[in-house]
Order: C-alpha cells, then sequence, then structure tokens
C-alpha cells in the first residue's frame, strides 16, 4: 500500500533549484530576464509639498519634479541636450498652455525613463523651445504606465 506525503521542504528547494540551474553554472546573459519583479520606491515631498527626484532618461542622469498635474513629460530644451534628443533638429509645431502662455513644443518618444528601480519605456515626452522651461516635469505620459502610484502623508509612492 503506497502512502501519499508532501514532500519535504528540502526536497522541494533541490528540485527548484535544479530547475532554474544552479548559480554560477549557467552562462551569463547579456540581456536580463523578460521577468521582472515589481518595483517601487517612496519619495519625500519637499517642504512646498513638490517630489523633486533624480530621473534617468535614456540613460542619462537629470533632475525633474514629478508633477500628476502634468498631462505629459515636458523636457526643457537644455535637459533634452543632456539626454541626446538634439533639440535644434526637433520639429516644435505642438501648441501647449504654460504658465508662461501659449508656446510649440517638439513631440518626442524617450526609449525609458527611470526613478530609482522604477523604469518604465516608450514614454510620450515634449521638449519645449530653449529658455520656456527650467528642468524636466514628469507628468502623466510616465505616471500613467506605472501599475500604480499615490501620495500619502507627504510621500509619492511609484509602483511598476
Amino acid at each position: 500500500m503506497r502512502t501519499n506525503y508532501p514532500m519535504p521542504s528540502v526536497a522541494l528547494a533541490i528540485l527548484l533549484t535544479l530547475g532554474a540551474g544552479l548559480p554560477g553554472l549557467r552562462p551569463a546573459t547579456e540581456h536580463p530576464p523578460a521577468l521582472s519583479l515589481m518595483a517601487m520606491t517612496e519619495i519625500k515631498g519637499g517642504q512646498n509639498g513638490h517630489y523633486f527626484i533624480a530621473a534617468a532618461i535614456n540613460t542619462h542622469a537629470i533632475s525633474a519634479l514629478l508633477d500628476t498635474g502634468a498631462s505629459t513629460v515636458a523636457l526643457s530644451y537644455e535637459d533634452a541636450e543632456t539626454v541626446g534628443l538634439h533639440p535644434h533638429s526637433l520639429t516644435y509645431d505642438v501648441g501647449v498652455s504654460t504658465a508662461n502662455g501659449l508656446l510649440k513644443a517638439a513631440r518626442v518618444k524617450l526609449e525609458r525613463v527611470e526613478v530609482d528601480n522604477v523604469r518604465v519605456d516608450n514614454v510620450d515626452a515634449l521638449v519645449l523651445p530653449e529658455g520656456a522651461l527650467k528642468g524636466t516635469l514628469l507628468g502623466m505620459s510616465f505616471l500613467s504606465k506605472l501599475s500604480s502610484f499615490k501620495s500619502e502623508n507627504g510621500t509619492l509612492t511609484l509602483k511598476n
């Protein structure tokens, strides 16, 4: 007579390890695996309630303001230059309304935007003309691609 017993945890761990490959025995891959765990970061608001962050756009570090009131990511001309968008060669034909009035911006697609370990690919953005904006705003074209974001007790939490 055969009795079924649950598999001991050690045996299960060994089977899972063998199935995944022993650490150090698999060849290093050039690209990270397609499956990744959820990334999350928390950002403390400044005294005025704004969320100033260090970000990476297309792998280039910049400072930015996370702005839930902005409909899109808006880069200053100078930051666009820093991240390799060549703003002098863009077509400025998108009408936008800013705190400084109406102006024309250039539509671009950012390969990736990273805040700490939270990464979003293929983000729509606008580049504003030289002198029209100081810094970069990370607006809803970035935030809406996250699985969630929330502001609570002066802390903004981003998850993807």
